[in-house]
């Protein structure tokens, strides 16, 4: 079967992450069975010690290799060059450097998309458990458990999409034996969509309290009710992405989004340096050699910035001395993430009102979207916007605004490539190229 390879990706390590979650901010309860508990035995009738393994393990496989899916989409994205002494495929690949053509084969295409369907995986051994399950749970308890497996799988999804684009992806996966047809680029969303609708009414359903703990990134968002509206800020993104800008309004207002609240609020992938964690590998020190590792700011993210716009030096650090590698100059590192534990945002207040903005924009409320746009502007320093007011006009400033509010979180591809706009992103060398969307990794095809 096509999906072979990623199913014994998944079921090789499902015990792993049951067993050793390595959430470090999460309670860990005694373990009922520590002797490696079978899968066919924890899907027909688990513990609830499993089940809340199995959580944990979905929240720590969900950081695994981000790094890797990150360097994808933000060199493709121009948002900065990855420079890696052990391999010149950051600079030669992913910018279609000399005619290259980007590999189905190799670590920066299938990884990513094995480690997302390895969490999508798991969230269906938790689905299956938590209908089989003889433990005393409630009605309620069951469907705090399915609300959070089914947003969690979707945002795993959207990142696989996010990637693949036109190629599509797989939405049925619930049988890793006889997985569903490769949908498109639309249907994708739609399916990501669905399974979000079905999880929010899910948690809607799910009483006060989860009857397990999540880590401290979800902090403010760790009941029914609040993971919720996580959800619903995850469905109002997708929405935007399917062009249905008229039904978006509706998902952020049931969201987190607040025009008056704090831009940060949002829900965080979190790491720490205790034994058996993970950290960020998106984090690099600053002045890191080109020939072991760095990441460093296309240059047009500073010189084409407003003056006075304070993400700028609070997300580009001007280098010591200049990095050069392949034909590639950066005078800044990019500092969004300080440290190696510094969380990693999934979805925060400040990107909820750039959407809302590109929605208004979009459904003729040009003055919303301005409003919109100038909540963002000042929070960067800068006045009113005082540009056009056509839509195309708008359209362009949003863009920017998200430029320089996403910088570096994997946004700017995923958005250029919404308005048909790739061609706008910079060339770094001659014969260089802006890609459209990643091969389907190799084995799916076989």
């Amino acid at each position: 079967m096509k999906f072979n390879h990623i199913k014994s990706l998944m079921i090789s390590t499902t015990v792993f992450f049951m067993l050793v979650a390595g959430i470090s901010s999460c309670k860990i309860d005694e373990q009922v069975d520590p002797n490696n508990p079978s899968l066919e035995g924890i899907e027909a009738n688990a513990t609830i010690d499993e089940m809340n393994n199995l959580v944990s393990g979905m929240l720590s496989g969900m950081r695994n290799r981000f790094d890797t899916y990150l360097d994808d989409v933000s060199v493709i994205g121009r948002d900065y060059y990855r420079y890696s002494g052990s391999d010149p495929r950051f600079t030669s690949d992913l910018l279609g450097k000399e005619s290259a053509v980007l590999d189905p084969n190799t670590f920066y295409t299938t990884n990513p998309w094995a480690d997302h369907y390895r969490v999508v995986r798991n969230g269906w051994i938790l689905r299956h458990a938590i209908e089989n399950t003889s433990a005393a749970l409630t009605d309620e308890q069951k469907n705090g458990y399915l609300g959070f497996a089914k947003t969690i799988q979707a945002q795993q999804m959207l990142n696989a999409l996010n990637m693949q684009y036109q190629n599509g992806i797989r939405i049925d996966v619930e049988d890793p034996n006889n997985p569903g047809p490769f949908l498109d680029y639309n249907g994708s969303l739609q399916g990501i969509l669905d399974l979000l609708n079905d999880g929010y009414d899910d948690l809607t359903n799910g009483g006060d309290a989860f009857n397990f703990v999540l880590t401290s990134g979800f902090a403010g968002f760790d009941t029914p009710a609040t993971f919720a509206e996580f959800n619903r800020a995850l469905a109002a993104r997708v929405t935007l992405y399917k062009g249905d800008y008229s039904n978006v309004e509706a998902l952020l207002n049931a969201s987190f989004f607040d025009m008056t609240g704090s831009l940060t609020t949002g829900v965080y992938m979190v790491y720490s340096t205790s034994g058996g964690d993970l950290l960020n590998d998106a984090y690099t020190p600053l002045n890191s050699s080109t020939g072991s590792n760095a990441r460093c700011a296309q240059p047009l993210f500073v010189s084409e910035a407003e003056a006075g716009d304070t993400r700028v030096a609070a997300k580009a650090i001007l280098r010591d001395e200049p990095a050069f590698a392949d034909d590639l100059t950066s005078d800044y590192d990019v500092w969004v993430y300080k440290s190696n534990v510094d969380p990693v945002c999934i979805i925060r207040n400040e990107e909820l009102i750039l959407i809302y903005a590109e929605a208004m924009n979009q459904t003729g409320n040009g003055t919303a979207a301005t409003d919109a746009i100038n909540i963002i502007r000042a929070s960067a320093g800068l006045a009113d916007y005082s540009g056009g007011t056509s839509q195309g006009e708008l359209t362009d400033e949003i863009l920017n605004q998200r430029r320089y509010s996403l910088f570096a979180e994997g946004h700017r591809w995923v958005d250029m490539r919404r308005y048909n706009k790739l061609g706008e992103l910079p060339i770094d060398r001659p014969e260089d190229d802006v890609f459209v969307q990643f091969p389907r990794p190799a084995n799916e095809e076989l």
